[in-house]
């Protein structure tokens, strides 16, 4: 006969499975919390990677981006010049201008442009020295296809200098002329530019020369005082082995036949027994 047990009649061991179900329910919740924590990183760090540029140099002073204080008598334009990290600050700044789609900003180029009397100065400032390079040659064939007077450019160090407007190419050469290229270099070590190249390469051949056959002297006088050492101390083993046999040997303290008599019995003593 089969007795069935009414759950209903025994809170007792009805608390049990309660307790088990929630243990069960506390570790799923951790559990899809760990898995959402897991999943959310990756939109986290696209979202980190995805912060709008901002400049790369700002004045300690006042904050300024250091482009701006690179313009002709800046403190006095600062008010009418802006500053853009993309195409479309430049255009709202500028108005359409077909070379303006030829300025790179993806690797943390940079702009200003200010109004002068000979006409708008336009600083561009590429972050190494081969993109100002191909953006030179990208603005210098557009100048010549367009064959504009109104438009001069001119490359100064990272900076892709143009003047828009000119009504005077020597007045817009003349504002080209004060923009000046300055950035401080300082190197973790030695300055290997303040020798020129063929001094430079007799120091290191001399440095070179001196490092070897200094290597090369300490090792011949280590090796030498290692083989005085290391012999002095095999001779002195040697010599404590000897001075304890009885007779003199040629053998070596080797197992040799008593043909002439000098070896000395074995004392029975030390034989193995049987």
């Amino acid at each position: 006969m089969f007795v069935v047990k009414d759950p209903n009649r025994h809170p007792a061991t009805r608390e049990p499975s309660r307790r088990s179900f929630r243990g069960t329910i506390l570790i799923r919740a951790a559990f899809f919390a760990l898995a959402l924590l897991i999943f959310s990183l990756p939109a986290a760090a696209q979202a980190v990677g995805a912060v709008e540029y901002k400049s790369q140099e700002v004045s300690e002073v006042d904050g300024t981006p250091v482009l701006i204080k690179h313009l002709p008598d800046w403190e006095a334009v600062k008010p009418r010049a802006r500053f853009a990290t993309n195409v479309q600050g430049l255009k709202d700044a500028l108005g359409e201008r077909p070379i303006l789609d030829d300025i790179d900003f993806t690797a943390g180029t940079e702009a200003v442009t200010a109004p002068y009397d000979a006409g708008t100065l336009l600083i561009i400032e590429y972050t190494s020295p081969q993109a100002s390079v191909e953006a030179d040659a990208a603005f210098t064939a557009r100048l010549a296809a367009s064959n504009d007077p109104s438009t001069v450019y001119r490359r100064i160090g990272n900076y892709n200098v143009l003047v828009f407007d000119a009504r005077d190419p020597a007045a817009a050469a003349a504002l080209i002329d004060q923009v000046k290229y300055e950035k401080n270099i300082q190197w973790l070590g030695d300055n290997p530019f303040h020798l020129s190249a063929e001094r430079a390469f007799v120091l290191t051949t001399a440095n070179l020369f001196m490092s070897t056959l200094l290597v090369i002297v300490i090792g011949a006088v280590f090796s030498i005082f290692g083989g005085i050492i290391g012999g002095y101390l095999f001779y002195h083993v040697r010599e404590q082995k000897r001075a304890q046999f009885a007779t003199f040997s040629d053998a070596g303290g080797m197992t040799r036949l008593n043909l002439d008599g000098f070896t000395p019995d074995v004392v029975p003593e030390r034989l193995l027994k049987d």
